[in-house]
């Protein structure tokens, strides 16, 4: 799984590299088809949003959006949202033969 962090109006320092990496490994790791996530950290108007963008095999893109008064809190809603979307998912390709 290829992590890629992007930072707007946001210094990503080296904590908040290891806080996402950590976070998607045991968020997303279960997720063997996993290609790319690209974590997008950005500052609105004094709130800290995070957006989380995975790209998986067979088409599959997910992307979740979270806003908060702190970063490390918007990194975690949206890394878990993310995998909520991506569960969703593959239960449905499971469940879809009879």
């Amino acid at each position: 799984m290829q992590v890629t962090i992007t930072g707007r109006h946001v210094n990503v320092t080296d904590n908040i590299k290891d806080h996402v990496n950590e976070k998607l490994e045991r968020c997303l790791g279960m997720f063997p088809r996993i290609e790319t996530v690209h974590v997008i950290l950005d500052m609105e108007n004094r709130d800290y949003v995070a957006e989380v963008v995975v790209q998986a095999a067979n088409h599959i893109r997910v992307t979740s959006t979270e806003k908060s008064e702190n970063m490390y809190d918007a990194i975690d809603r949206s890394a878990e949202h993310a995998e909520r979307q991506l569960r969703k998912q593959r239960d449905k390709v499971q469940g879809h033969h009879k």
